[in-house]
This record gives structure tokens, sequence and C-alpha cells, in this order.
């Protein structure tokens, strides 16, 4: 039987919510060991004189804790 942890990481990237995810995912794997998935819980984006300068992703990462 294994215990899995999910922990809350904000990520953000220019080039859309698909790039912010993955940019969250890539960086939460340096340190999380046994990232199993990850679910999107709020998206926003930043304007800036009228156009989106940045799109931004909160995520719920889980991992499953080592023996």
């Amino acid at each position: 039987m294994s215990v899995a942890k999910v922990v809350e990481i904000l990520a953000s990237s220019p080039d859309g919510f698909e790039a912010a995810v993955q940019s969250g995912i890539e960086r939460a794997s340096k340190t999380l060991d046994g990232i199993k998935g990850a679910w999107v819980k709020d998206q926003q984006v930043v304007v800036e004189n009228g156009k989106v300068t940045e799109y931004r992703v909160a995520l719920k990462v889980t991992f499953v804790l080592k023996d």
C-alpha cells in the first residue's frame, strides 16, 4: 500500500496555460520524487495595455511518499 501527498504550487509562463502547467511540473520534479498527477485548481492572466502578458496556474500536485 502506498501513501500519497498533495501540495499546491503556483506557476506562470508568457506562452500560455499549458506552458505554465509544464513549467510548474518540471520545477516540482526537481524536489519531489514520485509525482503521479496534478490538477489545475485555478487559472488567471496578467493584462497590460489591453494584452495578456502572463498566464498563471495554481496546481495541486500529487506524489507518492517514500517508504
